[in-house]
């Protein structure tokens, strides 16, 4: 079954003493209520031992009774707006073989990234008799619902306790935030108060270990303090990961462009290792570098499929192209996408992919520092803006001495593309001690790199259409529209070499 998600926009108070439900329809929009109806609802709530799902405000539960039973699965909304994101499966379906109990793998893919392979166990029961009101408009329309709830939970924890209390939850349907507003403000003179507890769970099982907060290393931007070399790796670190950790659930459900986020967020993390390289212990940054460099190849695959499908399908507007000729430049290319993107899914269940993430984690709430990390960030970065403008220099160098077109001079560019990405993700790190020092490097480097890019792409291209004319039982026809794509292609890589040369500086 699909799971189904929904963005949860609710009040939740707690009540005063005789506190007792207002007339509603002394709020503007609404011109009449419905109900209460009664709804018996038990609910068990699952978590890993170290609650890594309530450290991450993420909530998963397993619901009988009420109009909406089934498995629901709530975590915090994907940008600063109000509300929480709520997905939701049937009671029936597939279980994760995994999981200690029969949790819906639909729910545990978007949680994994936090969950890591740790076996999931019921942490908490709740019991809840509800009373639902529903505040209509004039055309009869929900608006909102009213929830009167008595709760009563049992915490499974070790140490935990029964507790019991009641509450309401104003839940916005068709509604908007002035609504919200208004309710809130009637409904507090009525003896409702702001909840002690963001949800039932919390209140249930009490203060739990708090997620990844990148912020304590350094935040965004921390022009007023003067950071350390390590302060600054750290805060660095913790970004790319908190980025990579974001797409994870993105890509298992191949949401657009989320391969490439994940990709850049593993490349940018690996950066900061590879520009900093004495600020933590070296065996730190060995492995762990070595580790993000495999999972950007992986990534890097599938994404590059993705652009040669984007490539070929563009190179195939306006052309008269038989369906042989679709069929290898766009079926088959699906196919590999396909493939590539499995190769990704299988990693990221991969016990390996789990170790990464910890040892990310580790390394930015228990750094090991290097000879380096004394250093104030400015000097540091100072030194790994100077290193890494100096290997461009060097790659440009040794391109002069190569055969223009040759296959070592095509190597060499790409060479210089990558070493301008990295002085690029290098700079970058001045945003964070709120300096413009670097500007002109970071456009130079910028303008480099996608100038270079744009020539790696038609160089590959050029090259997959040159096997697929070449292959046997190819008609005079289809070569001959192979040869006009490949000269597309080399109109795109001349276009590309000019723009880099034009961007070219000696850095």
């Amino acid at each position: 079954m699909t799971a189904h998600e929904a963005l949860e926009i609710e009040l939740k108070y707690d009540l005063n003493a005789g506190a007792s439900v207002p007339d509603l329809t002394v709020l503007d929009a609404v011109q009449s209520v419905t109900g209460p109806v009664v709804e018996h609802l038990d609910a068990t709530y699952y978590d890993t031992d170290a609650l890594d799902l309530a450290g991450n405000k993420i909530t998963l539960r397993r619901r009988e009774g009420g109009h909406d039973e089934g498995w629901h699965l709530k975590r915090p909304a994907t940008s600063a707006g109000p509300g929480r994101r709520e997905m939701q499966v049937g009671l029936e379906t597939a279980a994760d073989p995994f999981s200690e109990v029969l949790v819906p793998t639909e729910l545990t893919d978007h949680v994994q990234v936090h969950v890591r392979g740790r076996r999931l166990s019921p942490i908490a029961t709740i019991s809840t008799v509800r009373r639902i009101t529903e505040l209509h408009d004039s055309a009869g329309q929900v608006l909102a619902v009213l929830c009167e709830d008595s709760v009563a939970t049992q915490s499974l924890l070790p140490g935990g306790h029964a507790q019991t209390w009641n509450e309401w939850e104003l839940e916005l349907v068709a509604g908007d935030e002035k609504l919200l507003k208004a309710a809130d403000k009637v409904l507090r003179s009525s003896g409702a108060r702001t909840a002690s507890s963001a949800s039932k769970l919390a209140r249930a099982i009490g203060p739990t270990p708090t997620g990844s907060d990148s912020t304590r290393h350094g935040g965004k931007k921390s022009a007023a303090k003067k950071l350390s070399a390590l302060e600054l790796v750290i805060a660095e670190l913790a970004e790319h990961r908190d980025h990579l950790i974001a797409q994870d659930p993105l890509v298992r459900v191949d949401a657009p462009d989320s391969v490439h986020q994940m990709r850049v967020a593993t490349r940018r993390a690996r950066s900061v290792l590879r520009s900093f390289p004495e600020v933590l212990h070296g065996d730190v940054i060995g492995h762990l570098e070595g580790e993000l460099k495999h999972l950007a190849g992986i990534l890097g695959d599938a994404r590059d499929a993705e652009v040669q499908l984007e490539r070929n399908r563009h190179l195939l507007e306006g052309e008269s192209a038989p369906a042989t000729i679709i069929a290898a430049l766009v079926d088959d290319q699906i196919r590999t996408c396909g493939s590539t993107v499995e190769v990704v899914l299988d990693y990221l269940r991969s016990t390996r992919y789990y170790n990464l993430l910890n040892e990310l984690d580790s390394t930015v709430a228990e750094p090991q520092p290097g000879p380096d990390s004394d250093l104030t960030a400015t000097k540091a970065l100072d030194e790994a803006v100077a290193r890494s403008a100096k290997r461009v220099r060097k790659a440009q160098r040794k391109l002069e001495g190569l055969t223009v077109e040759s296959a070592e001079w095509i190597e060499q560019l790409h060479t210089i593309r990558k070493r301008a990405k990295q002085l690029r993700y290098t700079t970058d790190s001045a945003d964070r001690l709120g300096t413009d020092k670097y500007r002109k490097i970071a456009k130079q480097a910028k303008q480099e790199q996608a100038a270079l890019g744009d020539f790696h792409d038609a160089e590959v291209s050029r090259e997959h259409l040159a096997q697929l004319a070449g292959g046997s039982g190819i008609s005079v026809a289809d070569a001959f529209v192979y040869g006009r794509l490949d000269a597309r292609e080399q109109a795109a890589a001349q276009i590309a070499m000019r723009e880099y040369l034009k961007a070219k500086s000696r850095l």
